[in-house]
């Protein structure tokens, strides 16, 4: 018989009810765990995802009227809203069941129960259970934003809603893959332009000689190949906004014809003389530090404070490491959805190895890393899945330690993928342009 692959959780203060339920249960789902306190509910419930629980309703003597069970009923619906609770009562507590009912449980059963009815309720839970994960990643495909709890990164979404409700020019720094391009979306979707286009320019790969023409759009025969008249990415973004990501990229000669287009709020095509007003929202992002470019005189000051009205700095996920574990639920069940895999999610040991990881990649490399053991893994999420390696953690002081971690694991990854940029990239979270800017700096030859 095959198994339901299904995570249930039972809790009673009874030994012989938590071995007589496993003996039943195990026979037919993947994994059970039992709990004696209901003090350690949320451990695993953090730890793992649990499709249904089974809950008694009274764990002290002398105290039998349920209102512990109907309390952690509350609790578990509240820390996770699709994990399905049936709660577990004895003859004559029916009432308290039907309370608890009320209260969001999925249904109730009595003890002592029926083998058969016990098994039906649960499989009717783990479809109601797997039924509400569908609803809460549609919800998350919709919305497409993580925050998380971390009390750096709440600073910085704050100042996102501050600043979205009006059309200041925002600069958005971090490393690659803190979701700098989330956060822009984020932006615009919060501001009084969320019904007209967003639209997304990635300078880091815009060739120079047709940065011009991208942007700005041109005019029918101004080169060779310019069959029709064809607006620019700023024109595209009438109404709207437009995220000019890798800004730190823009060749010096290039800026300033992008801080004319900026401070003129107007843009002229290639091959043509008439300017053509502009009502864009402009967000632009780097990991480049912008001041030292200036100082070096890379980077044109003007332009520097043209686009930072506000600027929003992303922390890295090494110092979000409170967000690490839900952020890794989030993007499954984005990818289970993607991939229809809703029953899949993670043994303890990934989810521990994960907590554990450096992430230089950040929630990019996340991502990919999830994705693409969603697409292997038979079952759940093991450690060989993820193909992670642990990386000792760095403080920020320890610049060259991190550097010479950094090169010797780009190194790695280039051997492995035999030095394909765009697989060796991908891997590593990071794009192309900044694998380059990586090979470059660390005098890594083939």
């Amino acid at each position: 018989m095959k198994k339901t692959n299904a995570h249930i959780l039972v809790i009673d203060d009874q030994e012989d009810i938590l071995f007589a339920s496993k003996m039943v249960l195990k026979k037919h789902f993947d994994v059970i765990h039992t709990v004696s306190n209901p003090k350690n509910i949320f451990n695993l419930l953090s730890e793992s995802h649990i499709d249904v629980v089974l809950l008694d309703m009274n764990y002290r003597i002398g105290f039998e009227d349920g209102r512990e069970g109907i309390y952690f009923l509350k609790e578990i619906k509240r820390f996770s809203p699709e994990t399905a609770v049936i709660l577990m009562t004895a003859f004559g507590k029916i009432e308290t069941a039907v309370e608890g009912l009320k209260s969001g449980a999925f249904d109730y059963i009595l003890k002592p129960w029926d083998n058969e009815k016990l098994l039906a309720v649960v499989k009717s839970a783990v479809a109601q259970s797997r039924k509400e994960s569908k609803k809460k990643t549609a919800s998350f495909e919709q919305e497409n934003f993580f925050i998380g709890d971390s009390e750096n990164i709440r600073k910085s979404f704050a100042l996102a809603d501050k600043v979205a409700k009006t059309d200041a020019n925002v600069l958005i720094l971090g490393e690659n893959g803190t979701g700098k391009f989330v956060m822009a979306q984020y932006i615009h979707q919060n501001s009084n332009r969320k019904d007209f286009p967003f639209v997304h320019v990635d300078l880091g790969s815009l060739n120079d000689n047709i940065f011009e023409s991208e942007l700005f759009g041109y005019a029918k025969g101004a080169f060779t190949d310019a069959k029709t008249d064809t607006p620019g990415r700023f024109e595209a973004a009438q109404g709207g906004t437009i995220f000019l990501d890798e800004i730190g990229n823009v060749p010096l000669q290039l800026q300033s014809k992008l801080l004319q287009v900026i401070q003129n709020k107007s843009v002229t095509r290639l091959g043509e003389s008439k300017a053509r007003p502009l009502d864009v929202r402009i967000i632009t992002a780097t990991n480049a530090d912008l001041k030292s470019e200036i100082s070096r005189k890379e980077f044109r000051e003007d332009l520097y404070y043209r686009i930072n009205t506000m600027e929003i700095t992303l922390p890295p996920l090494r110092e979000r490491k409170k967000d690490i574990l839900p952020l890794a639920h989030f993007l499954l069940q984005k990818m289970n959805e993607k991939y229809d895999r809703t029953d899949v999610t993670f043994e303890p040991e990934a989810l521990s190895q994960m907590q554990n990881h450096a992430w230089h990649g950040n929630i990019r490399e996340m991502q990919n890393r999830i994705e693409r053991a969603v697409i292997l893994c038979e079952k759940d999420i093991s450690v060989s899945d993820l193909d992670l390696e642990l990386i000792t953690r760095t403080t920020p002081n320890d610049d060259l330690q991190l550097s010479g971690v950094e090169k010797a694991m780009i190194e790695k990854v280039l051997r492995k993928n035999n030095f394909n940029v765009s697989k060796s990239a991908d891997e590593l979270g990071l794009s192309r342009a900044a694998l380059y800017r990586r090979i470059e700096k660390y005098n890594i030859e083939s």
